[in-house]
């Protein structure tokens, strides 16, 4: 249930049973809410699976599950950002090939272009003798 007084915000939120009251931001009371509810599942989920156990032991448990989490998105990130570069990196060299490709077709032109105007130059004298 969120509160505002004096500018802060605070909301209460419910952790494996318990009722804890938070300051956040204003505004940034339902995300408060949406993580701690995620924390209180994923103790719920390891109560589940280890029985009754010590409540600390549990919330550390909790904790440490959570930051495992975020550190396999946090390589997943780094392998997108490696995977992004690396395609960057690659339609760079594809444009540089294409510009060389297309310098390449325009000297060929060019050099087919000086070929004509020689032969035209070589036959106009012969044409208007």
């Amino acid at each position: 249930m969120p509160q505002e007084s004096s500018g802060v915000a605070h909301v209460s939120v419910v952790i494996a049973g318990r009722a804890y009251r938070m300051a956040c931001e204003a505004g940034d009371e339902a995300r408060i809410e949406a993580l701690s509810a995620r924390v209180d599942a994923r103790i719920g989920e390891l109560a589940a699976v280890f029985g009754a156990i010590d409540e600390l032991r549990l919330t550390v448990m909790a904790a440490v599950s959570i930051a495992d989490d975020l550190a396999a998105a946090d390589r997943r990130l780094a392998g997108a950002q490696a995977e992004i570069a690396a395609l960057r990196q690659k339609r760079e060299a594809e444009k540089e090939r294409a510009g060389a490709q297309e310098a390449e077709f325009a000297a060929a032109v060019a050099a087919i272009a000086e070929r004509v105007e020689n032969v035209v130059a070589d036959l106009t004298p012969s044409l208007q003798a």
